[in-house]
This record gives C-alpha cells, structure tokens and sequence, in this order.
C-alpha cells in the first residue's frame, strides 16, 4: 500500500510541476498567427494547450497521420489548411480524435484539454467557437514545427488516376497499321490477296 501511494505521489508531482520544453516559434510569428487572419483561399487551424496541469509531460499531436510535434503548457500549433477534411489526433496515455470539416476564410480551433490519467495525463479534443479559441491561444505561445502546410492533404481529396495515354489521331493509326500489314505481306505471312482486303477495310475506317 506505501508502495502503491509512492507512485501516485510521484505521478501527481509530475503532473502538477515541471514544465515540458518544446521548440518554440520567433516572436513575429506568434504574433503574426496572433492576428487570426487565414491565407488566401485556406482555413486557420489552432491546436492549443492553455492549462498548467500536466505541464511537466508533453503531449504529441498529429493531423492527416502527420506528426506535427508535442505541446507543453500554453503553447500552441497554427496550420494554414485547404478546405476539406481533417483529423486531428493527440497522443497521450490515451489517443484523442477530432474530425473537422474546414472552409476557406474561417479559423477553426481545436482544445487539447489535460486529463487526470493513470500513471501520466491523458487529453481530450475538442472543437471551440472563435471567442473561447482566441482566448486560449492568446495567452499562449507559438511551436515550431517541420510539417509544412503543402504536406496536409484533406482527407477527401480524390486521389488523381493516372493519366492514360492520348489516343493516335485515326489516320496516324491507319498509316501506322497499313505499314505493319506492308511488312506481313513483304515477309510472306500473309497473301497479296489478303494485304489488298485488309488495306482497303483500314482505309473505309478514314
């Protein structure tokens, strides 16, 4: 039973102390991304983290399968994303969801709420009007992060067939079949009888 309390105390000091580093953004980002204005033709998307439980573990975020990097207490991610469908992921003690469907011009912001977990925090998502995420990111600061917004494609963008090849203009085909019946018929495989039939049913088809 001590023990078992031992390990709890020193989860709880974890949770409550400390403060995770993560790589931070230059200050005219933050406050260029503080300006809640989307790209030309694109959507805002805030990833923030504003409380200080848990601050001393940090919690890895991914969207579209792509990992953006981890948060600590007060920080935040801002994406500039095309329109379309998105997943968000939070990676913790649990993996939290969140889908979101964005439209040009608009920001959208994501809360990744702290929760008491087992042995480390675990996290929640959750989806916030403009008043409550603008809140939350102001008082927060910028992460740096390696993904770059060209690198997250909405999830319902049709995967482009492959391109076929341009069908030969009719009488490049003919020509190019008359050549190849020429040859038969110099090689012996087929009569001169033949070649004049077959020549004359590719030249109706001009």
């Amino acid at each position: 039973m001590k023990h078992f309390f031992g390990i709890f105390t020193t989860a709880m000091v974890l949770l409550l102390a400390g403060c995770a580093s993560v790589p931070m953004a230059p200050l005219d980002q933050d406050i260029q991304a503080k300006e809640f204005l989307p790209a030309p033709s694109k959507a805002s998307l805030y990833i923030y983290r504003n409380e200080s439980f848990g601050a001393a573990i940090p919690m890895t975020v991914s969207v579209n399968g792509k990992v953006l990097g981890q948060t600590a207490a007060k920080t935040y991610f801002r994406l500039n994303v095309v329109p379309g469908k998105y997943s968000v992921e939070s990676h913790s003690e649990n993996v939290s969801s969140l889908p979101l469907s964005v439209e040009a011009g608009k920001n959208y912001f994501v809360w990744q709420e702290v929760k008491m977990g087992m042995w480390t925090p675990r996290s929640l998502l959750q989806q916030v009007n403009e008043s409550t995420g603008r809140a939350g990111v102001t008082e927060s600061k910028l992460i740096a992060f390696s993904v770059s917004d060209k690198d997250l494609t909405p999830l319902d963008t049709p995967i482009n067939a492959p391109l076929s090849a341009s069908p030969a203009p009719p009488g490049d085909s003919v020509n190019q079949k008359l050549r190849e019946l020429q040859n038969l018929q110099k090689d012996g495989v087929i009569t001169e009888e033949e070649f004049q039939k077959k020549k004359q049913q590719l030249l109706e088809k001009l």
